[in-house]
């Protein structure tokens, strides 16, 4: 797939010294969004654990389930007039997004898949373009097909993802959001989903199949003026 950034897995503990005993593991002292940590690990091959004082306020761990769903959580306060216009709208996108329940967890880790230091993840997260993430997904479908359906929020779209991911163990796709893009490095032509281990082998089983069938990465353009009809027979097999 000739991915640009590293695949990483997200794993939650039900206690903190769990995570704390992974090795290698950074312990940050610093103020974060969960989507900077997440870009720690896919930018730089870090391998980070957190607990929920790690964050600047309670929308991260709470998606995560490390905090509680307060007021503060689906006020939405702090969107109206920035992100959305009222607050009914602000407190609507708050209650739409997909969380982790709260009470289970105490912390989280990631950590660059290869490094095998979450054994397993609960979660893979895959950055890649839009033509990287139609072949992947493209594997996913291959075989036992089930159609794939995702939202999106908007903004705070970690929870279209990882959120969704970990809540209900359902492939995830999402739009990297403002945050995402701003503060965690995520380029502009990235997208990402979150899927658990058992999936990502599924699609990457698929992915072969579909290269020896010639369907592969990248996809040469065939050209907007040139009769189709040995592209069709090529790529989808003869009428």
């Amino acid at each position: 797939m000739r991915l640009r950034s590293t695949p990483v897995g997200m794993k939650l503990f039900a206690k903190k010294e769990e995570m704390e005993a992974i090795e290698k593991i950074r312990l940050p002292q610093e103020m974060f969004v969960a989507c900077q940590i997440v870009g720690q690990a896919v930018r730089l091959n870090w391998t980070v654990g957190v607990t929920a004082k790690n964050f600047i306020y309670s929308q991260c761990p709470s998606i995560m389930g490390l905090a509680p769903q307060d007021e503060e959580f689906f006020s939405g306060k702090m969107y109206k007039g920035v992100w959305f216009s009222t607050f009914e709208d602000a407190k609507a996108h708050q209650e739409s997004m997909i969380v982790v329940p709260y009470g289970k967890y105490e912390a989280m880790a990631v950590s660059p898949l290869v490094s095998n230091r979450l054994t397993p993840p609960d979660i893979c997260l895959i950055y890649a373009t839009p033509a990287q993430m139609f072949i992947l997904t493209a594997g996913l479908l291959h075989s036992g097909y089930e159609k794939l359906e995702w939202g999106s929020v908007g903004e705070s779209s970690c929870s279209d993802s990882w959120g969704r991911a970990l809540a209900t163990g359902k492939p995830s796709m999402s739009i990297p959001c403002f945050a995402e893009r701003r503060f965690a490095g995520v380029t502009e032509d990235e997208m990402l989903i979150a899927l658990k281990p058992a999936d990502l082998v599924k699609a990457i089983t698929g992915m072969e199949q579909l290269h020896r069938n010639g369907l592969r990465y990248p996809i040469p353009p065939y050209g907007v003026s040139i009769d189709v009809r040995g592209g069709l027979q090529h790529s989808y097999g003869s009428k």
